[in-house]
């Protein structure tokens, strides 16, 4: 059905959904107003959904869900809305995406990393913020990536040169910085590129793309430099190199060596009162003078290791982007890490900081092998971070997502994850001197380690509930995991 490049107004009828054999609905380019209706989750063979340049307002409806077999979405030129749902990832056979030019929010979900078939996407125009998706490196069959003009920070994910299949990346009118990696030259199909107005910096990569790039496509950056850029790049001999190397990790080791101290002697202070009574450590009050506080006392974390092996948080180091935090893979000498780098809140936001709080009072009187362990943090100006152990079996919403790991993930590891999970929620409503609410446990929240053991994660939410007192909170939590109202 192709109604496109008419003078239609209204809403989007809801009768659409009762179509259950619609194969194909164009309706764009016209002048459609109101938000587009739930009940189009009826119409479950659809394969081409065109709803581009009207003027439908609200968030996208997480009921696309149901429409398996969406091929094309283009939603485009409206007034939507909110954050992307992570309903979308589940579009499995999704080859087209285009959500450009609405008023799209939040960090952009990496759940549209799992729509494997994807071969153009395009974010372009709206309001995102935070990093680019380290997962949309597993989007292998990509040919054209949108994401201009939009809000987004930090570096380029090295891991994006697994797009091999890439021709066409957009990444102008943002805030990125830091430079291009190199290791881009190993996107063979890329033709076009366009960096511009960013905050790039050093080398181009050393490939046609940006080699026979227009001054255009690279200008307006904070100072890239190549044979097209009009900046020769500096050469830098091996001895200066190498004194820079010194200079920076001497520099690094000096502003923390008067730390290391002090969390050695919180390390032991922690040991001792945990081992008198594990279920009344009075966690510490974080404050500017006393960023490093509370370290397990399973063994020293030092900080300036932490933030060597991710050298300043590169962002090839990422593992995951959650909506307050930056997961990091830290692989020390002795144990391998993962860090949460809490997002910087925006003028007057503390809502990040709370999360923070939460998350380090609920996890410092937890002590369960069903739940993910807290090593440390670090609380401070120029970044504030969670050390916890590195669970490389991913999370439960991932391995259901994932045909092989579900084929692997078997009745028997169904059963003895329920189980743990159950222990780890029995332990915190009743096990501990002052129980302990979740409020927030989902897919996404629930991680396996390499022999399959279940971990409750995530406790940015949490409350601890006051014994023989009446306890409300406010509405916490995932949307869809959270129980039903009256």
């Amino acid at each position: 059905m192709d109604l496109s490049n008419n003078s239609f107004y209204g809403e989007v009828s809801s009768n659409w959904g009762h179509c259950p054999k619609l194969t194909s609905l164009k309706i764009s380019n016209n002048n459609l107003t109101g938000k587009i209706s739930t009940e189009l989750g009826g119409a479950t063979q659809l394969v081409e959904l065109y709803l581009s340049s009207n003027h439908l307002v609200g968030e996208i409806p997480k009921i696309f869900e149901k429409l398996s077999s969406l091929t094309k979405l283009y939603l485009d030129g409206n007034n939507l809305c909110g954050k992307i749902p992570s309903e979308l990832g589940n579009l499995y056979n999704l080859e087209e995406l285009n959500l450009a030019k609405n008023s799209l929010t939040g960090p952009i979900n990496e759940n549209i990393g799992d729509c494997f078939k994807l071969r153009s996407l395009s974010l372009s125009g709206n309001k995102f913020e935070g990093v680019i998706p380290v997962h949309f490196s597993k989007l292998e069959k990509l040919e054209s990536l949108d994401l201009s003009e939009n809000n987004l920070t930090g570096r380029l994910p090295s891991q994006l040169e697994g797009l091999k299949t890439l021709q066409t990346l957009n990444l102008s009118h943002n805030n990125l910085s830091g430079s291009i990696p190199s290791c881009f030259t190993e996107m063979i199909s890329l033709t076009t590129v366009d960096v511009s107005f960013n905050q790039l910096e050093g080398p181009l990569p050393k490939m046609r793309a940006f080699e026979e790039a227009p001054m255009e496509a690279l200008g307006h950056n904070k100072r890239l430099c190549g044979n097209n850029t009009g900046l020769d790049c500096p050469i830098q001999s091996r001895n200066q190199g190498n004194k820079k190397k010194v200079s920076t990790v001497s520099s690094i080791l000096l502003s923390a060596s008067g730390c290391i101290l002090i969390l050695f002697l919180i390390g032991v202070i922690f040991f001792y009162l945990h081992k008198r009574n594990p279920n009344n450590i009075n966690t510490t009050q974080v404050t500017e003078a006393n960023p490093f506080t509370i370290w397990s006392y399973d063994g020293k974390m030092v900080y300036e290791s932490i933030i060597e092996a991710l050298e300043d948080f590169d962002s090839k180091h990422i593992v995951g982007v959650g909506g307050y935090g930056t997961v990091y893979k830290a692989e020390l000498s002795t144990k391998v890490l993962a860090v949460k780098k809490i997002h910087k809140p925006e003028d007057g936001e503390t809502h990040n900081i709370k999360t923070l709080e939460n998350e380090i009072r609920a996890l410092t009187y937890l002590r369960h092998q069903n739940i993910v362990k807290l090593y440390g943090f670090c609380v401070h100006s120029r970044h504030s971070f969670l050390v916890y152990e590195f669970l490389s079996g991913g999370s439960l919403r991932k391995v259901l997502n994932n045909l092989e790991q579900a084929v692997e993930f078997d009745w028997k590891k169904r059963v003895n994850a329920v189980k743990g999970i159950a222990d780890a929620l029995s332990y915190m409503h009743h096990d501990c001197s002052q129980p302990i609410i979740h409020r927030d446990l989902s897919s996404s929240n629930v991680l396996f380690d390499s022999d399959w053991v279940v971990h409750v994660s995530d406790f940015g939410t949490a409350r601890l509930i006051k014994p023989d007192s009446s306890n409300w909170t406010s509405f916490a939590g995932t949307l869809g995991y959270v129980a039903p109202g009256k």
